[in-house]
């Protein structure tokens, strides 16, 4: 009887890895089935790298005219303001409270 089931256990376990990996292309975590939500997270991640790039470029704009060889007035101004609290005689000030509730 052994002999007779002999013949046919290369033929299941070729059929046993077969479905292995056909069950793991459909269902893994990069399998076929998931691709669309792949692409989705890769849009929102494409999105976020172009706010983030854009935000880095208005960055690199502002400390560029905070250098030595380029300074600019009206940013060294604002940046003053800023920090330290001082304010021109002629600017209205609003100073508001926060909300305790």
């Amino acid at each position: 009887m052994f002999s007779r089931l002999q013949t046919y256990i290369p033929t299941a376990a070729l059929a046993v890895l077969i479905f292995y990996f056909g069950f793991h292309a459909l269902t893994g975590d990069r399998g076929i089935l998931l691709s669309r939500q792949r692409r989705v997270v890769l849009a929102e991640k494409l999105a976020e790298l172009k706010h983030l790039r854009a935000e880095r470029a208005g960055l690199e704009t502002r400390v560029r005219f905070l250098r030595d060889d380029s300074l600019s007035a009206d940013l060294l101004e604002e940046r003053a303001h800023v920090l330290l609290g001082f304010a021109d005689p002629r600017d209205y000030v609003i100073r508001e409270t926060p909300d305790r509730g």
